[in-house]
């Protein structure tokens, strides 16, 4: 029997009152120095799980064997401690997240491995062997899945009224975390509302990776080791799982991922602003240039910035239309010779959250010569990319806001 797209599953998550102290940011988006110093004085903090080499001297090979074991620790001491308890049977869950006036609304469960391998769990980004590996250890040490995949699906009425009805209630918990993001976790365990939702996930063509690439591809591998060791599979055991947050299309928020160069290639301010003008308008601009469209950019240099726009119209493609590839295509390469964004180190990329401002500190400080202000990616970009089975070029897509580890974690041994 095939497992579904999505299906319910007995989730392993904090009770009530610990579920403030619990909730952690996720954890590759803090280094073990900040999540030593987050975590200090905060047993119950799930970086203790998520980011184990803080609980070992420092120093510590964040790869290395011990690692893996302590997380193990740390997480069987939470259930044992009661800190964290398994629902009695499977459940799907309806995840809110606020970020100031910004609300998505989306459902926690089991996305199915052999949909992901059949590329209907579709991917935008190349996975590195090295991080899958990680995200394998973790998983295989912890017996679980602590770290969610965030999906993105089109939206049904059938999954609306589910999720509209199981919100009218009270949640399990809410939690505002420190950086002011606000994570509502509902519990929805009527069975008329998980089958609607089931049977609408399976009549999907596809849904989207958004983020979580390493984490899905390990669960991957670690689903197909087991079912080589398992006599007899039945391929509804609870490996064959993931732990994915699918949010509707629309209700992604998608910033922008910008550009800092370190020198100009050897021409001058001059130079290069003249060697643009065979692609690109050049507008000198009083303000910040924030681009207002995709096909603009801004430019910071020198003090001052500027508005480019493009001469050209984009190419069909949906991978070279992306103002990520145009912006390469047309300026770091021809221009300033850099052509692999992965290994590259004259180039290094700012997450739109930082604001505009933060380009302007990294060139007026003399660390950066140059920085790019781009468009943000559009999901229906993402879309596209991903249903003709391509990849985006590195650092596309920045997501906010982030999903909290910790809140709800995928036991692998319910069934």
């Amino acid at each position: 029997m095939s497992v579904p797209l999505l299906r319910p599953f007995p989730g392993l998550r904090p009770t009530p009152e610990s579920a403030p102290q619990v909730a952690a940011p996720p954890y590759d988006v803090l280094s073990s120095d900040e999540a030593r110093e987050m975590a200090a004085g905060k047993p119950l903090s799930f970086l203790h799980v998520s980011k184990p080499e803080i609980d070992l001297p420092p120093g510590t090979d964040a790869y290395s064997t011990s690692v893996y074991a302590k997380a193990a620790e740390n997480l069987r001491a939470m259930v044992g401690s009661g800190v964290l308890v398994r629902d009695a049977r499977p459940c799907f869950y309806v995840y809110r997240i606020k970020m100031g006036d910004h609300v998505q609304t989306g459902i926690v469960g089991g996305g199915s491995v052999a949909a992901y391998d059949a590329n209907r769990i579709r991917k935008h980004e190349f996975t590195r062997p090295d991080k899958e590996d990680d995200r394998v250890r973790q998983i295989d040490a912890c017996d679980a899945q602590t770290g969610p995949v965030l999906l993105a699906h089109r939206d049904t009425p059938e999954i609306n009224a589910a999720v509209t009805a199981v919100t009218a209630g009270a949640p399990a918990y809410a939690v505002k975390a420190a950086d002011g993001i606000e994570h509502t976790l509902w519990v929805m365990d009527d069975e008329a509302q998980i089958k609607a939702v089931t049977k609408s996930f399976d009549a999907m063509k596809a849904v989207y990776i958004a983020d979580g690439h390493h984490r899905s591809a390990a669960a991957s591998r670690v689903a197909m080791v087991r079912r080589e060791r398992k006599c007899c599979a039945s391929g509804e055991e609870a490996y064959e799982s993931f732990l994915v947050v699918t949010f509707p299309i629309h209700e992604m928020k998608i910033f922008d991922y910008n550009r800092v160069v370190t020198d100009l290639n050897g021409l001058s301010p001059e130079a290069f602003l003249q060697a643009l003008e065979t692609e690109f308008t050049v507008e000198p601009v009083s303000e910040q240039a924030r681009p207002a469209h995709a096909r603009q950019f801004g430019l910071y240099l020198k003090g001052k910035w500027y508005r480019l726009g493009l001469k050209n119209p984009p190419p069909a493609d949906p991978v070279a239309r992306l103002d990520v590839s145009l912006l390469s295509d047309r300026l770091l390469g021809p221009v300033l010779g850099i052509t692999d964004l992965r290994k590259d180190k004259r180039i290094d990329f700012v997450g739109g959250k930082r604001g505009l401002g933060e380009l302007e500190r990294r060139v007026d400080s003399g660390e950066m010569a140059a920085a790019f202000a781009l468009f943000p990616t559009s999901m229906e970009d993402l879309v596209a990319v991903a249903d003709s089975n391509q990849v985006m070029p590195p650092k596309s897509t920045w997501f906010e806001p982030k999903l909290a580890d910790g809140l709800i974690s995928y036991p692998l041994d319910w069934r």
